[in-house]
């Protein structure tokens, strides 16, 4: 009775210490999870050490009994190596299921999990409107975010802003939207039982930035310790699933929070051709899940498939055309995305950006793709032109004596003209001013304070160029008249010159970042000049070119 009682005690403290890990870790009970053949290798190793622990106990008092015996572990302790031939063949499993699923032997495989067409870019990528454009990256929506919590006196102390920014198209406008989080152990104690009371929204055209507080506050998040936790709460739910290290946290049209939740899939062996099999929403209040095949999903989720997954789909697509070792020696046709992405609102889904390069590492492009992130849906148009990085500096050298940095472009039509826009940054991460660079001719370069000014100031360059007209006079006007008076005009740390005609009651404003502009430092009151300017409603217009 006492020898069944401690074999009854052990197991229940095997159980147990199983139980615990399984708790900490949450690996899929999956054999296509590389965390389940982990999860097995460690309990093998556990429940064998167990054994030779008990082993030794018995070779202790066997010793007590006759003294100077000794432990024969291989050949006695049976325990040691049944568990090591668990433990060898679990990891050559492993091994090999990796091996079996890598590109090395199903490149053609891979080359295909990803279907892409080729498109028109004028067709599908229609005159930019600047309403519906984010204008802002993560990290500037980062800064606007954790500015309106500092705001925020009665929360401020026991939470902050999480970390996720996640990009969708909220009621047409592109939105980034992230929730509080606890702001430590100690605050989510206090706190954990009413939970998280409010998540941050942020225009990205705009600038506008709310503090959403909702009426039942966020019981399920990433910030939660327990059975509350996101992660442990899915896991529980569904113990087989795979669930991508990605889940994104988004608002319905009624502002209502969801965890979207990707399933993973493998297609190709047990651990290969990961995609998207089907989706878990979760309703961050309630924690009631649903689960949708990946086609099924609801039109108002944005994001599905991560813009990692993609671009490494799309990578797969693109070097393995010819097979694994072409892709390594001849690198006959290779092509890859090239070291960043941004998001474009389209047809109220969001699609991820990325250009199209030779893998041998050169700095241009042969075109780009756009992905979409709710369907996979991708569309490859071929456009040569200037590599994003150089883009960057094309647009940063521009600005050099201000020191502004670049953020990675959005890809813009402009008058039919494949364009990059991106904002200019100063040292603190604040949006200073905007930049349009021509894909094409990335030495073509407009700089504005404001979009719209920027936007006037690329379209007279491409007129200039031959590329674009600049109007027919509905957009832009010309002036000739003898100046009257002239002022410089520090804004923002940019000269301006306001400029007085002696046949205008208007006043006309010349940016000096403007190369294309600095000749009117050259006028003096008396001489006669000819401007071409947008006219503005508060009689302050803005000078695009200089005759």
């Amino acid at each position: 009775m006492k020898k069944i009682l401690k074999k009854v005690v052990v197991l229940l403290f095997v159980l147990v210490i199983i139980g615990v890990y399984y708790y900490v870790t949450l690996p899929a009970i999956n054999i296509h999870s590389a965390g389940f053949w982990g999860a097995c290798m460690v309990i093998i190793l556990f429940v064998t050490a167990l054994c030779v622990l008990g082993q030794m106990r018995k070779h202790a008092v066997a010793n007590v009994v006759q003294p100077g015996a000794k432990p024969k572990v291989w050949k006695e302790f049976k325990s040691v190596k049944i568990g090591a031939g668990l433990f060898l063949v679990t990891l050559a499993i492993f091994c090999i299921g990796k091996i079996l699923s890598s590109p090395i032997v199903n490149a053609g495989k891979y080359q295909k999990l990803m279907n892409v067409v080729e498109g028109n870019f004028t067709d599908d990528i229609e005159q930019t409107n600047y309403n519906t454009i984010p204008l802002l990256d993560k990290d500037s929506a980062e800064l606007l975010g954790n500015r309106k919590m500092g705001s925020m006196v009665d929360m401020v102390s026991q939470f902050e802003v999480g970390s996720d920014y996640t990009q969708i198209n909220y009621q047409d406008m592109p939105v980034r939207v992230t929730p509080l989080v606890y702001a430590s152990e100690i605050k989510w104690l206090t706190n954990q039982k009413n939970g998280i009371p409010a998540y941050i929204r942020i225009d990205m055209a705009t600038q506008n930035t709310e503090c959403v507080k909702l009426e039942q506050p966020i019981k399920y998040s990433k910030s939660e310790l327990f059975n509350r936790n996101i992660y442990r709460h899915l896991r529980f739910h569904y113990p087989t699933y795979i669930f991508d290290d990605q889940i994104f946290f988004e608002i319905n049209d009624e502002g209502t929070p969801f965890w979207v939740c990707p399933v993973k899939k493998f297609n190709i062996g047990l651990f290969g051709g990961r995609t998207v099999g089907n989706v878990v929403l979760c309703n961050a209040v309630t924690g009631e899940c649903t689960d949708y095949a990946v086609e099924d999903v609801p039109n108002w989720i944005d994001k599905v498939y991560s813009a990692e997954l993609l671009t490494e789909l799309y990578n797969y697509y693109g070097i393995y055309k010819h097979g694994f070792f072409n892709s390594i020696l001849g690198q006959k046709d290779c092509l890859k995305a090239t070291n960043g992405y941004n998001y474009i609102a389209l047809d109220d889904d969001v699609w991820v950006y990325t250009g199209v390069t030779s893998v041998s590492g050169d700095q241009s492009n042969v075109g780009f793709v756009l992905m979409n992130q709710r369907t996979m849906e991708t569309k490859y148009y071929k456009v040569e032109g200037a590599i994003e990085d150089s883009a960057m500096s094309s647009a940063e050298g521009q600005v050099q004596n201000l020191g502004y940095q670049a953020t990675f472009p959005l890809l813009l039509n402009i008058s039919d003209e494949p364009t990059y826009f991106m904002a200019l940054k100063d040292g603190a991460g604040l949006v200073k001013k905007y930049a349009m660079v021509n894909v094409q001719k990335y030495q073509w370069v407009a700089i504005g304070d404001t979009v719209k000014e920027c936007e006037k100031a690329y379209t007279v360059l491409l007129a200039t160029n031959g590329i674009a007209e600049s109007g027919d006079g509905s957009m832009y006007e010309t002036i000739t008249g003898k100046i009257k008076a002239a002022a410089p005009v520090v804004l923002e740390g940019t000269t301006h010159y306001y400029v007085a005609l002696e046949n205008s009651d208007a006043v006309f404003d010349v940016n000096m970042s403007d190369k294309n502009l600095i000749s009117i430092i050259r006028y003096q009151p008396g001489d006669t000049i000819q401007f071409s300017y947008a006219a503005e409603e508060d009689g302050l217009h803005t000078v695009v070119e200089i005759k």
